[in-house]
């Protein structure tokens, strides 16, 4: 009885007791409200890593435009990309890491009273050029996509929009941008802006740049609108590799190359140059070879059979460059920017300058980027199989060929513009499950939880299958 006394006075000691302890549900650490910069930042990161990585879960173009091989796990690379729910990831990365950051971002600094106004002008901007890239994405590779209803967090079914209405809006929305960015007034700093380091002049000439790309994306079906687009951009986009917008990845966790991490830290040893490329590399003595590939364990280089079974001791693995923790990434240069700049002097534009000499820029430019020198670029562009004069083929061919080899490490444009450009022919995989992918199909959950208008959007494209062509594929 005394024992039950004692326990019930204990008790009321505790009712008694008016200490508010509800703070101890305060978790400290997790800030109420992220600032604008640092989710512009994640946000950058989550889109560069992305199109960098190469884990099979991620990002399987190397693949797909035949630059890498595997030597042991083959579904990847003979085009199977639901056995690991690749589009579900892929799309999720844009939709959620990248356009959701981005929004949320934008309402920060618009809602922000003490930001000067061109400031906010600029990073408003800044922000929305990324938001384009990254529709640009799911636009090109999937066709019909969630776009006016996308980000609208109370809307669970969102419908899918048309992607040549998608693609034009996006061409106006970067018009708008660009006509906002000014270099009087600064945009994000650069720890914020972890592409351009706080340079607006680069995001001006990376948005002119993206505007040319959106345009002859569509030249093959609104050449007005093509036209338009680049004309507007050349004397604006990027103009010397002193205006690229790189990436600078760090040599500890967790800012690393993901192929280091893919690679290095993830233990993955199967990764092999494809016989492709290597074949290529070798019948042009490129002289970006040693920085694409290292040789075999007997000192020569050989390429890897896509979807084959290769023996990693006899093929070339990337070289170390490549994966590197702190290589760099592009995310957009004067490479590229050149090879638009040839193709639309080819298709008629008002562009400066011949389609030989932006040819030459741009295979210069990539020479020296991988550390070659002047001398071995004028060297390659010497021979009769590279010279634009002589080279094999249409522009389409000459521009096509050269471009998938300086677009290593950047394997979503290439797939892009081998879908666009229809150059270079590459060998099917062995045992590949279908033809050559023109896109993804839509991911899964999407099928489930949003089937209305999935079906419709299927039905819209003509059908959801990876050999279904976008409506700017129009060859």
């Amino acid at each position: 009885m005394k024992k039950v006394i004692i326990f019930f006075i204990g008790m009321l000691s505790l009712a008694a007791c008016k200490k508010d302890i509800s703070s101890l549900n305060t978790d400290t650490k997790k800030p109420t409200v992220v600032p604008a910069g640092p989710l512009f930042a994640f946000a950058s990161k989550a889109y560069v890593d992305a199109m960098t990585s190469a884990s099979v879960n991620v990002n399987v173009f190397r693949f797909t435009v035949s630059h890498w091989a595997m030597t042991t796990y083959q579904d990847e690379a003979r085009y199977d990309f639901t056995t690991r729910t690749i589009p579900q990831i892929w799309y999720r990365t844009m939709a959620r890491d990248v356009l959701k950051n981005l929004t949320n971002s934008a309402e920060i600094v618009t809602a922000d009273p003490l930001l000067s106004a061109g400031v906010k002008a600029n990073q408003l901007a800044i922000l929305d050029i990324m938001k384009v890239a990254a529709f640009s994405t799911l636009v090109n590779t999937f066709g019909n996509v969630p776009y006016t209803e996308a980000l609208d967090a109370n809307n669970l079914f969102p419908k899918y929009d048309d992607a040549k209405t998608i693609s034009l809006d996006l061409i106006k929305r970067l018009n708008d941008d660009i006509t906002k960015l000014n270099v009087a007034s600064a945009g994000f700093s650069a720890n914020e802006d972890i592409i351009n380091k706080g340079s607006v002049a680069k995001w001006i000439a990376f948005a002119n740049t993206l505007r040319m790309q959106q345009g002859l994306i569509l030249a093959d079906v609104d050449v007005a609108t093509a036209k338009a687009a680049v004309e507007a951009s050349d004397a604006g986009a990027i103009s010397s590799a002193a205006n690229n917008s790189i990436l600078n990845y760090l040599p500890g966790a967790p800012s690393q190359n993901p192929l280091f991490v893919d690679i290095v830290t993830g233990g993955r040893g199967d990764y092999v140059i494809a016989e492709d490329l290597m074949k290529k590399l070798l019948a042009l003595s490129d002289p970006r070879l040693p920085q694409f590939a290292a040789k075999n364990a007997v000192g020569v280089y050989v390429g890897g059979v896509v979807g084959g079974g290769n023996t990693l001791t006899t093929v070339s693995e990337p070289a170390p460059k490549v994966y590197a923790a702190d290589a760099p990434s592009v995310v957009m240069d004067y490479v590229e920017t050149e090879f638009y700049r040839a193709e639309a002097v080819e298709r008629g534009f008002a562009v400066a300058g011949s389609a030989e000499t932006h040819y030459n820029n741009a295979i210069t430019a990539s020479i020296l980027f991988w550390g070659g020198t002047a001398e071995e670029a004028a060297a390659y562009l010497a021979q009769p199989a590279v010279a634009y004069a002589t080279a094999t083929g249409t522009w389409k061919e000459k521009i096509g060929t050269q471009k998938w080899i300086a677009l290593y490490s950047r394997p979503f444009n290439g797939w892009t513009e081998m879908r666009r450009l229809d150059f270079p022919k590459i060998t099917a995989p062995v045992s590949a499950i279908s033809a050559f992918p023109t896109r993804f199909t839509y991911p899964s959950d999407e099928q489930q939880y949003n089937g209305t208008n999935y079906s419709a959007a299927a039905a819209a494209i003509g059908g959801d299958k990876s050999t279904t062509k976008l409506f700017w594929d129009k060859f």
